[in-house]
């Protein structure tokens, strides 16, 4: 559904050296994870055996109980679709193999040898085991079945799907066998581990994940032998983990008495096109592979995992100040390079009482304190014109005045009019050009006035706005740097809210952000606001929403909406985001040609749109098939 694949983690209840009674616990699992919809399950390494069986490997006895337990097992899921991952013992060419056997629906798909064996300290793998690190290009013949045996096989369903298999050490190697098995196309590394516990082991364990995950841009599914294991020497405490891309999106509870898996959702179309757009993927180096195909997969009847419907914005609390500082700090050293470089100490910004002029003018503002420059020399100029409240305008005086910059204030209703009537434009037709007059002038003014104070033009548009040309042309599209340009309109008002520290402006900022967004172009109603952005170009947290996955992986609009009716739940309904998503489209086709000659401005987040860098479209691109998909 959509590019997702949901995937498990099982950890068994071992009884160590008994294959059958370990059978009837991989068993069961196997089949809650088929009845849960999983793709695919692994388990942990030497599922069969019990890792700790020791010189018991050598025995006959046992790996005969091995593959007649193995055997069992396939009996019993020749009408199972998800595809299990056990590990076993493999005699082969008189030597043993600790390995991943793959099955589905009773039959076996391949057999992927261990490559690296730890041989210190508690572990003695080579005691018992070779390497298969030089196997490939082989197979191996298994319960009657000759099926393909090496360390250069890859599984996939040939849609979205593609994974790999490593044992537990191969991951903690320097150059872990997942690093090629991801370079030629796997997006799903399955890891079965037997990683005994020792104080603080299991929180590098799972960074190891997570951090392998976001090196290979893949899903990584671990597991890792649990309780009933021998604790003659060590404890294994049954470490699930399940991450994507560099998050941990599940693990569980080690050191459970029972049986059970987890399970998460993972996004391997995501992946796929992260690769393509935001990485070197394609110049990694391919080895020769064997991809074998598997059969039907479990359908997906619905997505069980948490959409963020603000994508931009952190989601962890205890972030917030790291992050925002962060953020902060780099438009501060952005401006502060642009104003050096041309010998400037003076700061002109048009100031509106808005979100995007205060978080500009704040930031402006840090970077002079942390310059030592004067903050008088930030020029902050108010422009009221047809619509503006004296709510805005107030906000816009009085952080003016707690900040300590210069206040100006330049009415441009005359300077309007004055233009109207130069055009033949009447005042009470409330047109575009009414408003973009407007916009036009305080542009104009700006400028002009940044030449007699030898200042610089601080533009404040953001990146939301940016996405939706929601700016005339050559008017508040046009600065001399553009500050805000890598902000989205949800990550401004997360921004603000930060400076709210700062108790001198905290009712100040409190305000502005309870302010309906609006360009205050058209006449105001007995001081009241009559046009809000939102309820003409839509909801910018569904704008943010759908540019992040449209820019981020190409994500198709059906699945955008999809993700969207998921993020937000009950807050809009189908109808209200395809309407929304729509205009999205149309406007973000339509509006490129101001994105192709937009100012310079710094890059904040891992989405943007400048022409010179992330973004280059043409002005003239249709949208027909975007918006027939939606359709």
């Amino acid at each position: 559904m959509y590019g997702y694949y949901r995937v498990a983690a099982a950890v068994n209840h071992t009884t160590v050296a008994n294959p059958h009674k370990n059978a009837q616990e991989i068993l069961a699992l196997i089949k809650e994870a088929h009845q849960k919809e999983a793709s695919v399950v692994v388990f942990p390494e030497l599922t069969l055996t019990g890792y700790t069986a020791s010189d018991l490997f050598g025995n006959q006895t046992l790996l005969q109980a091995q593959n007649e337990a193995l055997e069992y097992i396939l009996k019993n899921i020749e009408s199972i679709d998800t595809v299990a991952v056990l590990g076993i013992a493999l005699l082969e060419a008189d030597r043993l193999y600790n390995c991943a056997v793959v099955l589905q629906r009773g039959k076996i798909l391949g057999v992927i040898p261990k490559s690296y064996l730890p041989n210190k300290k508690e572990f003695y793998d080579k005691r018992h085991f070779v390497s298969g690190r030089d196997v490939v290009r082989t197979s191996t013949h298994l319960l009657d079945q000759e099926v393909p045996f090496g360390v250069d096989l890859l599984f996939s369903d040939s849609m979205e799907m593609t994974f790999g298999v490593e044992i537990c050490e191969d991951l903690w190697a320097v150059t872990p066998p997942s690093n090629h098995m991801a370079s030629n196309g796997a997006n799903l590394l399955l890891n079965l581990s037997a990683s005994n516990e020792i104080i603080g082991k299991h929180a590098y364990r799972e960074e190891l994940v997570r951090t392998q995950s976001a090196r290979c841009m893949v899903a990584y599914v671990y597991s890792s032998s649990g309780v009933g294991e021998s604790t003659t020497d060590t404890v294994f405490g049954g470490h699930a983990i399940i991450a994507e891309y560099g998050s941990t999106l599940v693990q569980n509870e080690r050191f459970s008495m029972e049986s059970h898996l987890i399970t998460a959702d993972v996004d391997l179309e995501k992946l796929r096109w992260l690769r393509l757009n935001e990485s070197s993927y394609g110049d990694a180096r391919r080895k020769k592979t064997r991809t074998v195909m598997l059969g039907r997969l479990p359908h997906i009847s619905s997505i069980e995992r948490t959409i963020d419907p603000t994508p931009f914005v952190p989601s962890a609390y205890a972030d917030k100040t790291e992050r925002c500082e962060e953020i902060v700090n780099i438009q501060a050293h952005a401006l502060i390079k642009r104003m050096t470089h041309a010998h400037i100490q003076k700061a002109v910004i048009g100031i509106s009482g808005g979100l995007d002029s205060t978080l500009a003018l704040l930031s402006t503002h840090k970077a002079f304190e942390m310059m030592g420059w004067d903050s008088s020399n930030i020029i902050a100029v108010t422009m009221p014109g047809f619509g503006t409240t004296s709510r805005t305008k107030n906000n816009a005086v009085t952080l003016c005045k707690a900040l300590g910059v210069t206040l100006k204030e330049v009415d441009i209703t005359d300077l309007s009019l004055k233009e109207f009537d130069a055009i033949g434009h009447d005042p009470s037709e409330h047109s575009v050009t009414y408003e973009n007059v407007q916009a036009r002038a305080r542009t104009s003014i700006l400028m002009n006035m940044a030449n007699r104070e030898g200042g610089l033009v601080i533009g404040t548009g953001d990146l939301s706005e940016i996405a939706l040309g929601w700016s005339t042309y050559n008017g508040d599209h046009m600065s001399m740097y553009a500050l805000n340009s890598g902000i989205p309109k949800t990550l401004i008002r997360y921004l603000i809210e930060y400076f709210k520290s700062n108790e001198k402006i905290a009712a100040i900022i409190d305000d502005i952000l309870n302010t309906p967004i609006s360009p205050e172009l058209l006449p105001h109603k007995e001081d009241e606001i009559t046009q809000e952005t939102e309820q003409i170009v839509g909801p910018y947290e569904l704008h943010d929403f759908f540019l992040y996955h449209f820019i981020k992986y190409g994500a198709r609009p059906q699945k955008i909406r999809y993700l969207a009716m998921k993020a937000f739940d009950t807050k809009y309904d189908e109808e209200t985001i395809t309407k929304w998503l729509r205009l999205f489209i149309k406007r973000f086709f339509t509006q490129q040609f101001k994105r192709s000659c937009m100012p310079d401005g710094p890059k904040v987040g891992t989405i943007s749109l400048s022409p010179r860098a992330d973004w280059k479209m043409p002005s003239d691109a249709n949208m027909e098939s975007w918006l027939k998909a939606l359709e």
